[in-house]
């Protein structure tokens, strides 16, 4: 038993350990905010040109089986107030339904708007989202393009003040604009997406672009030129996460990106568990796939050590999933066999100090992106105290899921690209025909593991350990959570 316990310390405090550098990671970014954010609202007035100073652009669409929302996302391309002859839209797409016959029919009454839509279908889906963007690389009209996912609603500026700078910055390769989100308010479900993206947008985004570290296109919502994506290497479909790979490798051939928090693109959340996880699992592989591509291409070239770290916790950060479910795990073994530690090591490592640092880290960084949003500190710290826990005890519910994701990912195993599907009117979900209506196997495996959880919280306070007890109540509500969500929303 003595060499058991050592054993499970030692996982147990390497876990923590990780835990505690990725969480440090995270709040380094919110830090760093701090020291840029004057420069967070951008000044659009200066990216004003003329109609004659402006310049031919793509707009690439890929679709797959989007019927409920393709009409929605086509008349706001058509509403652009850009000059009309200067836009040609790819209609990329690969719909094995009646997304193809409705795009047919909406073609005719958006010739008014004088702008070029062509139809572009392939005979397979080879590569997915990435193959389609690839295959029709050579055939973008100009040296612009700009990529919009189904569910997006660009307004009708987005062009005009995009295209206005870039060319005012020719040395920017990529612009990313902020998501906005149609639906946040239709369950608690999307306003923890919301939560959690606004944090990604405002301070991630924004201080890696601004910092000189490296940030990524987030396949939607933003224009390249088209040169940086042929110095990247084009688009390539051997991860889930094609914007990701692309991104750093464009930034590798020494192109600079930018995130604008000023212009945002309102786009729809998933709605349902499945969705959720469809969209977790593709981000989080990917990004470990990704991470095992190109890390060590980005500790060999010739950028600062700073980006080579940043870089490093941006493509390893799915891995938080797989410790998160280990510690978890482990907490309650650690706990029985811990009186046979020898006396002395275990005050080492202090499990309170740990939770608690990890814990107020993650809570500054939200704070600081409610700030950047809200700009004012009241509401920011009321926002964050209201979703915090929620947010993390949602996230601790999928780690299962997420770290077999990541785990794929970091093993190179391959798996098919599963879209993330749009429902439109939210609240009509039961109506819609892409919805899951199979209880996955993986929901029995998160039902055993929150009961696990379950006894070991009821272990925790039996033996009066109330350090331990709420790491392990999260997990077990979380779990509870999403395999109540599965199946309410396959049925």
């Amino acid at each position: 038993m003595y060499y058991l316990s050592i054993l499970l310390f030692i996982i147990y405090g390497l876990g923590l350990c990780s835990l505690w550098l990725y969480s440090l990671g995270t709040f380094t970014l919110a830090i760093r905010f701090f020291s840029e954010r004057k420069y967070f609202k951008k000044k659009d007035e200066e990216w004003l040109v003329s109609d004659y100073e402006l310049l031919a652009v793509t707009i690439q669409l890929p679709l797959y089986n989007e019927k409920y929302v393709v009409d929605r996302l086509l008349e706001s391309i058509a509403a652009q107030d850009y000059p009309p002859h200067l836009i040609t839209v790819q209609i990329l797409d690969d719909s094995t339904d009646e997304t193809t016959a409705i795009i047919q029919a909406k073609l005719p009454s958006l010739a008014g708007s004088g702008i070029r839509f062509e139809l572009i279908r392939r005979e397979k889906r080879q590569g997915f989202k990435a193959g389609a963007l690839a295959d029709a690389f050579t055939m973008i009209k100009g040296d612009y393009v700009a990529i919009f996912d189904a569910d997006f609603v660009p307004r009708p500026d987005f062009l005009r003040k995009m295209m206005g700078y870039l060319i005012h910055h020719p040395s920017i390769g990529l612009v990313q604009t902020r998501w906005e989100y149609l639906n946040q308010s239709d369950s608690l479900l999307t306003q923890l997406q919301a939560f959690h993206l606004d944090a990604h947008f405002a301070v991630e985004q924004f201080v890696r672009s601004q910092s000189g570290w490296f940030m990524n296109f987030n396949g939607t919502a933003g224009i390249w030129r088209k040169q940086c994506i042929a110095d990247g290497g084009g688009w390539q479909s051997d991860t889930l996460t094609e914007d990701l790979d692309l991104s750093y490798r464009s930034q590798l051939s020494g192109w600079k990106m930018d995130y604008i928090d000023n212009v945002g693109s309102p786009s729809e959340l998933p709605v349902l568990m499945s969705a959720v996880k469809s969209q977790q699992y593709r981000w989080m592989k990917g990004g470990a796939e990704v991470g095992r591509k190109l890390l060590l291409t980005v500790w060999k070239a010739d950028i600062p050590f700073s980006t080579k770290i940043q870089a490093t916790h941006h493509l390893l950060g799915s891995s938080v999933f797989i410790l998160s479910l280990l510690t978890g795990i482990f907490t309650l073994p650690v706990f029985i066999t811990q009186s046979y530690l020898p006396q002395g090591i275990y005050p080492v490592f202090d499990i309170s100090k740990y939770l608690f640092s990890n814990f107020f880290f993650f809570f500054f960084f939200y704070f600081t992106a409610n700030l950047a949003r809200t700009g004012n500190p009241g509401k920011a710290l009321l926002r964050t105290l209201i979703y915090i826990f929620p947010f993390l005890t949602f996230m601790m519910g999928l780690s299962l899921h997420n770290a077999i994701a990541a785990f794929q990912g970091l093993t190179g195993k391959k798996t098919p690209f599963v879209r993330t599907p749009k429902f439109r009117v939210s609240n009509k979900w039961k109506e819609n025909s892409y919805r899951e209506r199979k209880i996955p196997v993986i929901t029995f495996m998160e039902a055993m593991i929150g009961i696990y959880f379950a006894i070991s919280s009821i272990y925790l306070i039996m033996h009066q350990n109330y350090t331990l007890l709420p790491f392990q109540a999260m997990l077990m509500t979380g779990y509870f959570a999403v395999v109540y969500l599965t199946i309410k929303h396959t049925n």
